[in-house]
């Protein structure tokens, strides 16, 4: 399960790297890299774009044995609903799903909507793994809040408000230099700034959010749940923090790759800490 987690938000690594070398085409079609040769072919003319592609390809195929192993440990065991045993289905098939999407980019040449798309079907993947990992960990009953109704609701609405911070980060990058186009300067044609603004207002209200939660679990009676889900606050708080420095320091020092790169591994780790968070706020 922590490692169908750790994959996932890997090989949102692995596709940032193919995107910030411009690597995307680097294997001319799908899904073959060649047309017939499945791996990259080294010869004098190579350059070391297919190998980047193809890098995140073999990731993919590491990533569906891990979701088949958790979709043979999910669904093998008997003793736990039908409920909790279907999702385990979800990481292979979404596997599955970005694997076609993935080739659907190669053949439309890196259609932005489609390259979007694919950063954020990753990013519903990782909140899905990491809801599979926390049910692994909990019975099968009615869930019950571990704290006061304002207490759950704040947790339902920053679990929300993670999702235009996400979408609105891969708008952003879309509409800059590290778009994953060598010809273009951006993929999307949206004003930069515009985006930019916009995203870091999102994020500035997600952290509102985080804060009104962390205050109001310290304001709950320390109970053991109450402790676990101040742990998962502040953890969501560090990310959260170290997330934001990554991006401002990209962006008031020209949007260097390693940095963007950075980011986008922030991105996944934003996305399990939210739902991390906003799981330990209830019980089974």
């Amino acid at each position: 399960m922590i490692a169908n987690v750790v994959a996932q938000i890997g090989i949102i690594v692995t596709g940032g790297a193919v995107r910030l070398t411009g690597s995307g085409l680097g294997c001319s079609t799908w899904p073959l890299c060649e047309p017939g040769q499945f791996t990259p072919v080294f010869h004098e003319a190579t350059s070391y774009h297919p190998f980047v592609e193809f890098g995140n390809r073999t990731m993919t195929g590491v990533l569906a044995v891990i979701a088949l192993a958790v979709l043979l440990l999910v669904w093998s065991d008997r003793r736990r609903t039908d409920s909790y045993r279907l999702l385990g289905v979800v990481p292979l098939a979404g596997v599955a799903a970005q694997a076609l999407i993935g080739g659907v980019v190669v053949l439309l040449d890196l259609h932005p909507g489609w390259v979007s798309l694919h950063f954020v079907v990753s990013g519903a993947l990782v909140w899905v793994s990491a809801y599979l990992l926390h049910r692994h960990g909990e019975g099968d009953g009615a869930p019950r809040p571990v704290a006061s109704g304002a207490v759950t609701l704040t947790g339902r609405v920053l679990g929300f408000l993670v999702i235009p911070v996400v979408v609105l980060g891969v708008v952003v990058t879309g509409s800059g230099p590290h778009s994953g186009d060598t010809e273009v300067g951006y993929r999307l044609a949206v004003d930069p700034l515009t985006m930019t603004r916009a995203h870091s207002a999102s994020v500035w209200l997600f952290v509102g959010f985080l804060a009104l939660l962390l205050v109001l679990l310290l304001r709950q009676p320390a109970t053991d749940l109450v402790r676990r889900a101040r742990r998962g606050a502040w953890l969501l708080l560090a990310v959260t923090l170290a997330q934001g420095a990554v991006g401002y320091a990209q962006y008031f020092n020209g949007l260097p790759a390693l940095l963007v790169g950075l980011h986008m591994l922030g991105a996944g780790l934003l996305v399990w800490a939210t739902a991390n968070a906003v799981l330990r706020l209830r019980t089974r």
